[in-house]
């Protein structure tokens, strides 16, 4: 017999998995932050070795969403874990900030880079801005028909986009090769990685290093969908993990070949210097059509795996039970993506209008994820000591040595985003108070939705693995 609520059914294979994960870690970051680094770094050593930490650290993370992903299934990712962890107040908080902010800000956001980016390439016209607003909004709407149509038409554009990606980042190195070929000698001697930084300094540079490589843990909110998925889910995280650390140090290597460990700390586009030396005008027109495309695979991406928290939240809660429905036929949580997108696309609509204030406001509220993932970080150790009974097909190796390793880069990460926003300002007011925003309103929400009466389900026995 039909089931009466369709959920999520294993229909993702262990290649698209992988390619939403490098879909979304792979973002823009990768062509931006890399100066930074180099600034920060002091050395050459130092700054390459920055990029390996922050591979490891990811792949430190990951093994612990591992472990909560194979025992905990679900389309909810963090929000089950944080619920099943803490109760379904924190875990309704933690869904309301992915909503407001975390996702849709980050739909918007990267819609507007490749609005930029594009607007080069291509410039419309229109009045300024608004060139760039109407590229971005059309990746939204092209982008949302995609994924209406199902998860298997979005996995699949998802893989080719990421293909594309990759490939553009190839293109990186091999303009550092062409360089090579002409030129034995990198751009500057690496007798640089003599000195090395100051620790608050290579702290900092810590920061855009793990900004760059954040993502990976979207992973959760497909962990119902994926075949096989306890073996499948470990395999993809952790070949998602190196793929991008092995992508990074390339692609750093050839800005620092190319460039020089002082020309990539000065620049303010590295991949656009990099191949406008080595091939010109055509080379600067290629980045930005390689930037466009990252920006379109983050998106595409992140409309998968973001509409699954709103549909967890909907299942939860009476007054929200409309986001939680599933559409079996296409396999995506419809509702719940109808209102993401179209949230994403009035934010465009007004940073178009308003000007760069709404990116701010997203970029300050930095601190609440870093909460969040702290929190989720810390129920791996609640939930093994409260449901000990759960089978585990994986569990985190080093046990509790690496989950408190994650747990402690959680913990610098809120401490140095609290400590970036509390020194910037928007509209008069300090930025700290815009995350407290975010959560207040969000409380608020939750003490109307507490007066509705809770779903009556039925009652399932303790440690069992429902999907959802």
């Amino acid at each position: 017999m039909k089931p009466a609520f369709p959920g999520p059914a294993r229909v993702l294979g262990l290649r698209e998995a992988i390619m939403i994960i490098i879909g979304i870690v792979i973002g823009a970051g990768i062509f931006k932050a890399p100066s930074m680094v180099a600034g920060m770094a002091g050395s050459t050593s130092w700054m390459f070795f920055a990029w390996v930490l922050g591979g490891i650290v990811s792949l430190i993370g990951a093994l612990c969403y591992a472990e909560l992903t194979t025992a905990f299934p679900s389309a909810g990712g963090d929000y089950h874990f944080l619920r099943r962890a803490y109760g379904r107040p924190i875990a309704f908080l933690f869904g309301w900030a992915r909503f407001s902010v975390i996702t849709t800000g980050s739909i918007a956001l990267l819609a507007f880079v490749f609005g930029d980016y594009l607007q080069q390439a291509v410039p419309l016209a229109l009045p300024p801005g608004w060139g760039a607003a109407a590229y971005a909004l059309a990746a939204i709407l092209v982008l949302w028909a995609v994924n209406a149509r199902g998860i298997r038409a979005g996995a699949s554009t998802q893989t080719w986009l990421t293909a594309l990606e990759i490939g553009g980042l190839l293109l990186v190195f091999i303009a550092a090769l062409w360089l090579a070929a002409g030129a034995p000698e990198p751009a500057e001697s690496a007798g640089t990685a003599a000195s090395g930084p100051r620790l608050s300094a290579f702290g900092m540079a810590m920061v855009f290093v793990l900004l760059t490589y954040g993502g990976w843990n979207e992973a959760a909110y497909i962990s119902a969908e994926i075949k096989d998925g306890p073996r499948n889910m470990v395999r993809a995280l952790v070949i998602s993990i190196l793929a991008i650390t092995s992508l990074y140090l390339l692609v750093t290597w050839a800005y620092w070949y190319g460039l020089g460990l002082e020309g990539m700390a000065r620049s303010e586009a590295l991949a656009a210097d990099l191949l406008g030396k080595a091939f010109g005008a055509s080379g600067r027109m290629a980045i930005a059509v390689l930037v466009a495309i990252a920006a379109l695979t983050s998106i595409n991406a992140t409309m998968i795996v973001g509409a699954r928290t709103n549909y967890a939240v909907g299942r939860d809660w009476t007054a929200l039970q409309k986001l939680g429905h599933w559409d079996g036929e296409r396999g995506t949580p419809a509702n719940a993506m109808h209102l993401q997108n179209a949230a994403a696309a009035l934010l465009v609509l007004m940073g178009a209008w308003t000007g760069s204030g709404f990116r701010s406001m997203v970029e300050f509220t930095a601190p609440v994820f870093w909460l969040f993932f702290l929190l989720t970080g810390l129920a791996l150790f609640l939930l093994r000591r409260r449901e000990p009974e759960v089978h585990r097909p994986y569990r985190v190796p080093l046990y509790p040595v690496l989950p408190a390793l994650f747990c402690a880069t959680c913990t610098y990460m809120l401490w140095s985003s609290l400590s970036y926003v509390s020194s910037q300002s928007l509209g008069g007011t300090n930025a700290a108070w815009i995350g407290v925003a975010v959560l207040a309103i969000g409380g608020v929400l939750l003490l109307v939705l507490r007066l509705v009466p809770a779903p009556v389900t039925a009652k399932q026995p303790r440690g069992s693995q429902r999907i959802s």
